[in-house]
C-alpha cells in the first residue's frame, strides 16, 4: 500500500467519524453535549475533533451544536406557546444569556423580538416553508436588526 493510499483511507475514515459526530449533534442537540464527550464517542482527542470538524464543515462542533439549537428554538418561538426561557431549556441550553447571545448573532434579533415578529411573518406558510425561509445564518453573518 502506498502512502497516498494510506493517507486517503485515513482521511475517509476521519470524514466518516466526523459525519457520525455531526449526526449525533443533529439527533441529540437538546442533550448536554460537549466536545470532549463527542470526541470520546469517536475515539479522537477533543482538539483533533475540533480542528478536523472545522476543516470539514467550516465551523467548530460547538458552533454547529448552537446552530441546531437555534434552529429548533426558532420553530418553538414561532409556535408562540412557550416563553423564551422555556424554549432555551427545551433546546438544551443551560444559560439564558448564552442562548440569547448566540440566537441574536445567528438570527439578527433577540429571541423575544423574534417570538413577537415571527408569528405574523410566517402566517399562512406551511411549516416546511417557514422553516426554510427562517433558517438561521451561520458564522455571525446576520445583519443586526434585520430578520431573514
Amino acid at each position: 500500500m502506498t502512502s497516498d493510499t494510506a493517507t486517503t483511507r485515513h482521511h475517509l475514515r476521519d470524514l466518516a467519524l466526523l459525519r457520525r459526530v455531526r449526526d449525533r449533534i443533529d439527533r441529540e442537540y437538546a442533550q448536554p453535549l460537549d466536545v470532549t464527550a463527542l470526541a470520546r464517542g469517536v475515539n479522537m482527542s477533543a482538539g483533533h475533533l475540533s480542528r478536523q470538524f472545522r476543516l470539514a464543515y467550516g465551523e467548530s462542533p460547538y458552533a454547529y451544536l448552537m446552530t441546531r439549537r437555534v434552529e429548533r428554538a426558532m420553530a418553538l418561538l414561532r409556535r408562540g406557546d412557550l416563553s423564551v426561557t422555556e424554549v432555551c431549556f427545551a433546546v438544551g441550553c443551560a444559560s439564558l444569556g448564552t442562548f440569547s447571545t448566540r440566537f441574536t448573532e445567528l438570527v439578527g434579533m433577540p429571541p423575544s423580538t423574534y417570538r413577537r415578529l415571527a408569528a405574523s411573518a410566517t402566517a399562512g406558510l406551511p411549516s416546511c416553508v417557514a422553516k426554510q425561509v427562517t433558517r438561521p445564518v451561520r458564522n455571525r453573518e446576520a445583519p443586526v436588526g434585520r430578520a431573514h
